[in-house]
């Protein structure tokens, strides 16, 4: 089970807005809107991980842990204090606890 207090984290969940130049038409990708704010656990991957995600060609460096929440989702990104940017590549349930947190 994970501890509430190892949640230590507070991270900005941001999602991609897309619009349109209105003097252009084109289309703007750029944009980050915040959608909330998550407490999170960030363990980084271990060594053995790190080296499997390089063998897949991912460029996953760390495990996020939140309570379950369903605005969560893969192409969003979490941003923290620091400044640090977090791409979601999935949202899966905690294999320990996973009805309550997800990873």
């Amino acid at each position: 089970m994970i501890r509430a207090g190892s949640l230590n984290h507070l991270l900005s969940l941001q999602q991609r807005q897309t619009g349109r130049d209105p003097d252009t038409g084109a289309v703007i990708n750029d944009a980050w809107i915040e959608i909330g704010k998550l407490w999170a656990s960030i363990e980084p991957l271990s060594v053995r991980a790190f080296i499997a995600a390089a063998a897949a060609q991912s460029e996953i460096s760390a495990h996020i842990i939140t309570y379950r929440d369903p605005r969560v989702k893969r192409g969003m990104r979490f941003v923290g204090d620091d400044g640090s940017i977090y791409r979601i590549e999935a949202a899966l349930p905690d294999k320990k606890n996973g009805h309550e947190y997800q990873t």
